[in-house]
């Protein structure tokens, strides 16, 4: 091949590079602005979502500056883009400095959806296996936590819609349905299907699809083992005094 048509093909072959080059620089830029943009939209969302959960909320302002809950969500997000890029130390120091802040407990791999709102945030405790979908509401001492020292997926998936009450416990691999509530107070420890209503200690499901289940919804009188047992020590002892007093009267008979 002659020098003129080398040169010609080798310009050609740098001028395709270019080309391709530019494209990729600019899909990446593409992909950063559409990424900015939807993180300010789900920063925008999370405002909102504030204002229709909390009849408390007056101003923009006022959510921005001093809402804990909200606060804890941002950092978050914040913490969990950098566990995705595997820069797992500083995503754990922003959690626990978030947490030092805000009272939330949140691990950087836990993953959370969008509107999703925490009340008041005091004592909330996220796990890092934890899965939380699209507007669920957590309210104050709720713990999504797990039960041993297993390895893998031990934390509670929380679908859609689902709304958990104050100092309610979600223990354990297990899925809270869609559109499902966990009542205050409640422990739960297995899984709660869609559009239910779980109560008590051990949580049990006490309205599904809007019915209620035929069981004793009476959660006061909870039962207390330690109770259980103190009265049943007390029979024991009820039962040898009277063994005691029958051979006693034997005894003076004889």
């Amino acid at each position: 091949m002659e020098p003129r048509f080398q040169n010609v093909s080798v310009i050609w072959q740098r001028r395709f590079l270019f080309v391709q080059k530019r494209e990729q620089v600019r899909r990446e830029i593409d992909g950063e602005e559409r990424g900015e943009h939807v993180f300010f939209k789900m920063l925008k969302e999370d405002i909102d979502t504030v204002f229709d959960q909390d009849p408390a909320a007056r101003s923009y302002i006022e959510v921005v500056l001093t809402y804990s809950g909200l606060h804890a969500i941002w950092a978050h997000r914040i913490a969990h883009a950098f566990y995705k890029r595997k820069l797992y130390f500083l995503a754990r120091i922003i959690s626990q400095v978030s947490r030092f802040f805000t009272g939330v407990e949140i691990h950087p791999a836990a993953t959370i959806g969008r509107r999703f709102f925490i009340d008041h945030g005091m004592g909330v405790v996220i796990g890092e296996t934890c899965e939380i979908g699209d507007n669920v509401t957590v309210f104050q001492g709720v713990t999504l936590g797990g039960t041993g020292k297993e390895k893998g997926k031990r934390h509670p998936t929380i679908l859609d819609d689902a709304l958990i009450a104050t100092g309610a416990k979600v223990l354990g691999s297990i899925t809270v349905g869609k559109g499902a509530k966990v009542g205050a107070g409640s422990v739960v420890l297995k899984d709660v299907p869609d559009h239910s209503t779980v109560v008590g200690i051990p949580g049990r499901v006490v309205v599904q699809n809007g019915k209620k289940i035929n069981r004793d919804l009476n959660h006061q009188d909870l039962p207390d083992p330690i109770s259980d047992r103190f009265k049943e020590l007390e029979r024991e002892m009820e039962k040898l005094k009277g063994e005691l007093a029958s051979l006693s009267r034997k005894e003076e008979q004889s």
